[in-house]
């Protein structure tokens, strides 16, 4: 799947370097001269051409492992099948055996799916036990900062490795060097474990300059427009809709139709004494879901890209060549502001499981939502009040976006990617090697996917069960195959978790109508500048 930019975005130079990228002690100058010639040294190192030259080299390791037995390219691990006594897991795993594995994930479909199904068919295959904790985002990251080591003193062998912030933790070496250990260790090399059957995801978490990886996939999904078929399609509506607004309801192609919507279905929902909204809007004012939204969905409908930062500059100001503070920007943080009024009252309070939960009670008629929900929000009658009425489209934009993004001058919005990677600290890197061989078994992919949107290896879109799945959520895996090309991962930037740090209160000031959305973005784009000038 040709995702645009995902190669150049996994971007470090050497890890002295990359230390110097991220050191805000550096004077200003010096600084931006070096960021710069990160962009120019990943534009000149695609991640995609180190790591292929890699291949031959696991590969190899991968036909010695082989050698082991023949039987073991026969084995089938999947949850559903039963394991082989003597699999290539359990002579792999002999030495560890009676070993607990400590993993750290965000509460996510693909993780949980992780922790309730892939982790005890690990366990029973291999006799080592997986305890993988759930938990926030922001304690995740303080984990990995920590050295793998929670503030209770737990040392994890495995963590969640958003792409958006794997560009600072391979700068400060948080994480162990997979390519290497594998190299290391060619008895652990799983005879299943190809690279040439993932996504470009895989590029995102590889040493630019080396191709060595530090971190194995586990989920990638688009962030969708989801729409309510039922509602879309009644007759009685349709007329409606056509009478107020004289165009035909529809999936909206544009913001002006999208905000149209909005209103017409809050006005119906008010009329008639329904829990029906227009929108969901992931607003928190209480964490960083909010300033997500708008900078992976909103702003880049409206044609603003990369949060508003030059790449090449690394300024936010519209006077120093960014455009954080710039009309566009602000016409796209008004638009969002003024859609809760069309969105549920808990919105200003929703991160993206609560969006999820909201579009799956029935309480809005449209919405972005990410697409590790749309499996269970669309099939799930046991959480879902929404079963079989969930349409799947691209998502609204401004003019020349979609041609932005088609010719890879802009996106349409967000293509999450996260791997699980080994903290260098780990005192199981071994084990827990072997654990993330076993979560890349193209095997085991399928139910993974229908169970929680997230592909990561090419043959997964023509399984069976993936293309029977696509028909019933109208079309989504589809999207991300045919169309995936559109959407983009997060922008490069070493410095990500320290700027959305302090732009965040400004987004959230903003939703909250303390702020007006000139005077947060004004402030947020100096905030900005200053600490990148730090």
């Amino acid at each position: 799947m040709p995702v645009k930019n995902v190669g150049a975005k996994g971007s470090h130079t050497s890890a002295a370097l990359s230390k110097t990228v991220i050191d805000h002690r550096c004077p200003r100058p010096f600084r931006r001269a070096v960021l710069v010639e990160t962009i120019k040294c990943r534009r000149r190192h695609s991640s995609l051409f180190r790591l292929r030259q890699n291949v031959w080299l696991l590969g190899l390791l991968v036909v010695l492992a082989a050698c082991q037995g023949a039987a073991d390219a026969a084995v089938n691990p999947a949850p559903n099948a039963a394991s082989a006594q003597d699999s290539f897991w359990t002579r792999a795993a002999a030495p560890y055996v009676g070993s607990t594995l400590y993993g750290i994930s965000e509460d996510s479909p693909p993780s949980l799916y992780v922790r309730d199904v892939l982790a005890p068919h690990f366990a029973a295959e291999t006799g080592i036990d997986v305890q993988l904790h759930i938990s926030t985002i922001d304690k995740i990251e303080q984990i990995i900062e920590n050295g793998g080591i929670g503030a209770d003193g737990q040392r994890y062998d495995f963590v969640y490795v958003e792409q958006d912030v794997v560009y600072g933790y391979l700068a400060h070496s948080y994480l162990t060097n997979v390519s290497q250990l594998l190299s290391a260790q060619p008895a652990l090399a799983s005879p299943d474990f190809v690279l040439d059957d993932f996504t470009e995801f895989i590029h995102a978490f590889a040493d630019p300059q080396s191709g060595d990886l530090y971190g194995l996939p586990i989920e990638a999904f688009i962030k969708a427009y989801l729409y309510r078929t039922d509602l879309f399609g009644d007759p009685a509506l349709q007329k409606q809709f056509v009478d107020q607004y004289h165009y035909p309801l529809a999936p909206a192609v544009t913001l002006d139709q999208y905000r149209d919507i909005a209103e017409f279905f809050t006005r119906y929902g008010e009329q008639n004494g329904l829990a029906l909204w227009g929108t969901s809007v992931q607003g928190t004012t209480s964490g960083v879901a909010s300033f997500y939204e708008f900078f992976e969905t909103i702003a880049p409908a409206f044609g603003l890209y990369h949060w508003g930062i030059d790449l090449n500059s690394y300024y936010a100001t519209e006077q120093n060549g960014g455009s954080l503070d710039s009309q566009r920007a602000v016409d796209a943080l008004t638009y969002w502001v003024n859609l809760l009024a069309y969105a549920p009252p808990e919105s200003r309070e929703s991160d993206w499981n609560d969006v999820a939960a909201t579009f799956a009670a029935g309480r809005v008629a449209q919405g972005w939502v990410y697409g590790e929900h749309v499996a269970w929000m669309a099939t799930d009658a046991t959480r879902s009040h929404v079963v079989g009425k969930v349409g799947v489209a691209l998502p609204p934009t401004a003019p020349g976006v979609m041609e932005d993004a088609t010719i890879g001058a802009g996106y349409l919005g967000y293509y999450d990617s996260a791997a699980f990677g080994i903290p260098v600290d780990s005192q199981n890197k071994e084990a827990a090697l072997l654990w993330l061989q076993y979560l890349a078994q193209p095997s085991i992919q399928a139910d993974w996917a229908i169970k929680s949107g997230r592909v990561v290896h090419l043959s997964t879109f023509d399984d069976p069960l993936v293309r029977a799945q696509d028909r019933r959520l109208h079309g989504y895996y589809s999207v991300m195959k045919k169309q995936g090309s559109l959407f983009s991962v997060a922008p490069p930037f070493p410095f990500h978790t320290q700027v959305r740090d302090v732009i965040a209160p400004y987004i959230q000031a903003a939703i909250a109508g303390q702020l007006t959305p000139q005077a947060a973005l004004k402030a947020a784009a100096q905030a900005a500048d200053a600490e990148l000038t730090r």
